[in-house]
């Protein structure tokens, strides 16, 4: 595997004279580059802050600690998969959810190594990660259940969200083990996913189920 900063270096080797929060930005984009091929605990500070120009010890003015510098990266990739995962909604309900999970796909396999290593490494137990990633599964549910024009009524609300928490639980076990042996086809794993959330919806509330099911 090519050295991560010699691929990102070009991009700020020039030492600019940036805004505060334009530095930050930079630092966090070049982070979230090298995050797409290390786990979040194996980015280097020295890496980032030479292809950015400037000190290591200019890169703690902006970010306090190492930890600190790590939650912002994650926030930003967070925030990149669910604008990945967003569904066109120029498409029918069935089709918008079978996009979203072709895009989660797609996204993961950029991103396999920081994947794997916010569910299952060190980092998947962080007292300030763990909040992050549950935010973003609970986000991907609310972009679903938004899209379904299917009233849920406010009792069994909670059933359901709990269920679809497990699903999503099972999505990223799935992929996970998927991203490891591909044992099946891209697109045999997508319908995969689709079919066991249409599934599992019909044994919770059928309306819903049809509505997925388009």
């Amino acid at each position: 595997m090519a050295d991560v900063s010699s691929k990102i270096s070009g991009e700020a080797t020039k030492r600019t004279r940036l805004s505060p929060d334009e530095r930050r930005d930079q630092l966090i984009t070049l982070g979230t580059k090298m995050l797409g091929e290390r786990a979040i605990e194996d980015i280097s500070i020295s890496e980032i802050a030479a292809s950015a120009g400037i000190s290591r010890g200019l890169l703690f003015h902006y970010f306090p600690t190492k930890q600190d510098f790590q939650l912002a990266i994650v926030q930003h990739a967070n925030a990149e998969l669910i604008e990945r995962v967003t569904p066109d909604r120029n498409l029918g309900v069935f089709e918008m959810l079978r996009d979203s999970i072709t895009r989660y796909i797609e996204y993961v396999s950029e991103n396999r190594s920081s994947y794997a290593a916010l569910l299952r490494g060190p980092t998947s137990v962080s007292p300030d990660l763990v909040p992050l990633v549950d935010q973003t599964r609970g986000a991907i549910i609310g972009i679903i259940l938004t899209e379904v024009p299917v009233e849920v009524d406010e009792v069994d609300r909670p059933r359901l969200l709990l269920a679809m928490r497990g699903w999503i639980a099972f999505v990223e076990e799935t992929t996970l083990t998927w991203l490891g042996a591909e044992s099946i086809t891209r697109e045999q794993l997508i319908d995969l996913l689709v079919e066991s959330l249409i599934a599992l919806a019909f044994s919770l509330n059928p309306a819903l189920a049809e509505a997925l099911r388009g």
